[in-house]
């Protein structure tokens, strides 16, 4: 039977235009420089194929080589600049809605929780990989 997961929500405000945060999310050169959780590990590679059916995959590891592990999907949904909505490997579901007000750039990514961690470690994890992306992009 097929049971409603919990979702999660994270966000950031970037201080830069649409325009700017949209290529800095799909870019899988971009993508390497910003997509890790804490300073110790890094996204060494990525690919994206951005369109409806198109996979992606970034590779995540500790830098110390002790872990690692492919987050990749397919993606359900494409608005330009404003909404992506994809399927992760496992199956769970994201949104990721991008809001722009001009030179500022909102985006809300809400995903489907995994039962094998503590739904605030993977609430915090999310976070810091969308605060990692928000200081990134606001530094170039």
């Amino acid at each position: 039977m097929n049971q409603l997961k919990s979702l999660i929500t994270v966000e950031t405000t970037v201080n830069a235009p649409i325009e700017k945060v949209w290529k800095s999310w799909l870019s899988p050169e971009e993508i390497t420089r910003w997509n890790s959780a804490s300073d110790d590990w890094h996204a060494p590679y990525a690919t994206n194929d951005v369109r409806v059916g198109g996979k992606f995959m970034c590779r995540m590891e500790a830098k110390d080589g002790s872990a690692g592990f492919d987050f990749g999907g397919v993606y359900n949904s494409l608005k330009p600049m404003e909404l992506i909505e994809y399927t992760m490997d496992d199956g769970r579901h994201v949104k990721v809605v991008f809001n722009s007000t001009g030179d500022q750039t909102t985006v809300v990514e809400t995903f489907e929780a995994e039962e094998e961690n503590p739904h605030e470690l993977q609430q915090q994890g999310w976070q810091a990989i969308l605060d990692n992306f928000k200081k990134y992009v606001e530094g170039k």
